[in-house]
């Protein structure tokens, strides 16, 4: 099964009361709205948000953004931004080129790419308008943080100074999309090397809950026999998010 271009194949379906009229919305448009308003940090997390990732890294390359892919999940696909391209009749290159991907495989390697690079590369950049801002994909960003040879203790500091720095750049106007796997298709093991037995449970559900706590809007993904289903679960408290007032569904057509 493929997944079919944004622009054209997916579409919101509200969940509202039945006497009011649905409204259908592509995956451009609830991506647009990040442009216009408040919310900077948008979770989209489950099953399939590797190919997702990728396909949103074309959308916005096709709409002259430029893109910073931070890859924890080593899930990005250069192949699907191709794939969109030529559904969107777009030089497969002329996107690729609007693109720039970094790899982390370790913890250390995630933060030192939050924490110093790229906060380094913003600060060359100097003042932008809002236009020339790039925006950042975050994939599989709690990830390496699992590894089991990575005690708890130590990850929690490293995580919560990644997630300030990501705050900070937020605040500034930078558009942050995360796009974590869901739990069981992650490559980490749940036992540590030496052999301890101990499951990563404790680690995995403080990943996860400060994820959610950190986010302001959350979309979950599933893959059921009608298709792909990405459903809101979290808004922001302030609301100024005009696609979060009821619970919405966009859904795949296959």
């Amino acid at each position: 099964m493929r997944l079919r271009t944004p622009n054209s194949e997916l579409r919101t379906v509200w969940e509202r009361d039945p006497k009011l009229t649905t409204l259908p919305l592509t995956l451009d448009e609830v991506l647009s709205q990040v442009e216009s308003y408040t919310p900077r940090k948008v979770l989209f997390r489950g099953e399939r948000a590797g190919e997702i990732s990728s396909y949103a890294a074309g959308w916005m390359a096709s709409k002259g953004i430029n893109v910073i892919v931070l890859d924890g999940a080593n899930r990005f696909d250069p192949y699907m931004v191709s794939s969109f391209a030529r559904k969107v009749l777009t030089s497969p290159e002329k996107l690729l080129k609007k693109i720039r991907i970094a790899r982390a495989f370790t913890c250390y390697q995630m933060a030192t790419l939050i924490e110093e690079r790229l906060v380094s590369l913003f600060e060359q950049k100097g003042e932008m308008t809002q236009q020339q801002k790039p925006w950042v994909i975050l994939l599989g960003l709690t990830t390496p943080f699992l590894d089991g040879d990575v005690s708890e203790r130590e990850v929690r500091p490293l995580f919560e100074r990644s997630l300030r720095k990501v705050e900070a750049m937020a605040a500034g106007g930078i558009p942050f999309f995360l796009f974590q796997p869901s739990a069981s298709s992650e490559n980490r093991p749940l036992f540590n090397k030496r052999g301890v037995g101990r499951l990563m449970d404790s680690k995995r559900t403080y990943l996860t809950r400060r994820l959610f706590q950190f986010s302001d809007l959350i979309w979950r993904i599933s893959l059921e026999d009608q298709g792909l289903k990405v459903i809101l679960e979290k808004k922001i408290a302030y609301g100024l998010w005009p696609l979060a007032d009821r619970k919405n569904q966009i859904t795949s057509t296959q």
